[in-house]
This record gives structure tokens, sequence and C-alpha cells, in this order.
């Protein structure tokens, strides 16, 4: 079994997340992440989801969710050229030993200080998945007082879009 990104655009209506949430649960996909927000169409959302299945699975998945009322289109990212980026936000113990070296590694990985208390630091970040994996790796060294991330969001590159 393999992690597998999909996105699903759909109508911007009550009660279509939780249709394809249930969906994909109902039919016993693990759901790793679930994000789903507006496009630059109000009528329109953008659900994603990293769901771990076999091929064969997935491509069912994908069929399922492609018939449910209100679904737009259903994309599978993998093997696509694209961009792909997750958001987390952490808090770190800090103390005076310790903040100049979490401020640095911050820097080297374009994370910003958003928060700062006598006792930690939250961080904000954006990257890749191997990135995303590295940065937490580090900071896992400072003691991580609490965590949250979006899971992965995707576009693809250099696709042109008839409006």
């Amino acid at each position: 079994m393999d992690k597998h990104t999909i996105s699903a655009l759909v109508e911007n209506k009550f009660g279509v997340l939780a249709r394809v949430s249930g969906m994909l649960s109902g039919r016993g996909f693990n759901i790793e992440t679930l994000n789903v927000a507006p496009t630059e169409n109000p009528a329109v959302s953008r659900i994603t989801a990293t769901i771990i299945a076999d091929e064969e699975s997935l491509n069912r998945c994908i069929r399922q969710l492609d018939r449910l009322d209100n679904v737009i289109t259903v994309q599978n990212y993998d093997g696509v050229n694209c961009v792909a980026r997750e958001l987390v936000l952490v808090r770190v113990r800090a103390d005076d030993a310790t903040r100049a070296n979490i401020i640095g590694l911050a820097e080297i990985f374009r994370a910003q200080v958003v928060d700062v208390a006598f006792d930690s630091l939250v961080l904000e970040f954006t990257g890749n998945a191997n990135k995303t994996k590295a940065f937490l790796t580090l900071m896992e060294k400072f003691d991580i007082i609490e965590l949250i991330r979006t899971g992965t969001l995707n576009l693809e590159r250099g696709m042109l879009v008839a409006k």
C-alpha cells in the first residue's frame, strides 16, 4: 500500500465534504490527510486527500468519487509534474540556551517565527514532503510542544486553464 494524493473540484454546497469523506471512509480507504478550501471561483471548492491504498483500490476510489453528485473533476497527482506544499505550525520549547539555534535553523529552512513566548517559539513552515520531514526532525531535538499540519496541497505545473 502506498500514499496517494488526489484532488476533487466540487460544487461549494452544503454536505459535499461529508459525502466525499463518508464515501472514502465507508469504502475502507485510510485517509491520512484531508483539506478543503475555496478556489478562485466562489462556487467551487477543492478537496485534497492523501490516502493509503494499492493501485487497484486507488483507481476504484477515483471512479467512485467521480460519480458523486456535486463532484466536478477528480485528479490523481501520482506521477504528475506538480507543485506540492504543506503548511506546518509548530510550537517548540525554547530557552535562553536554545532560542538562537532554533531561530538559526528556522532561517535556513525559510520558516518564520510567528510567536515568541518566554519558554517557547511558534514557527510557520511551508515546504514539500522531504523538506517538511527534515525540518520537523531537527525541531524534535528542541522538544516539540504542539504541532499542526495542513496535509499536502498540489497544483499541476505549467497548465493553462481556459477561462
